[in-house]
């Protein structure tokens, strides 16, 4: 019974995970469909355009001062690299490179 705990607690942090990703995709729709931010798509062109790679992670956030996107993108010289930007217009606020 002991060694089925910690499979039932990572069924758990999974799902709560995956309901957490939920929110996030809702909350973005709502705020698209109001036309309080850009579509995903078109911030990732904008990325792109400045910081070529692959994108491993995205986020949407709601703060006091409006919404976010944060990003986590794998460059071509194999660094990752966090990228924040305002959902409504699309500018970058903040890039950050995780150092090994």
């Amino acid at each position: 019974m002991r060694d089925a705990i910690p499979a039932l607690l990572l069924v758990g942090l999974l799902a709560a995970g995956a309901a957490y990703a939920d929110d996030d995709h809702m909350r973005a729709r709502q705020a698209l469909e109001r036309g309080e931010v850009l579509p995903l798509t078109e911030i990732l062109e904008r990325v792109r355009e400045q910081y070529p790679g692959h994108v491993l992670e995205t986020e949407f956030e709601v703060e006091d001062d409006g919404y976010r996107y944060e990003l986590e993108l794998l460059d071509e010289d194999g660094y990752v690299l966090e990228i924040e930007l305002d959902a409504a217009t699309g500018e970058i606020l903040e890039v950050e490179r995780e150092d090994d």
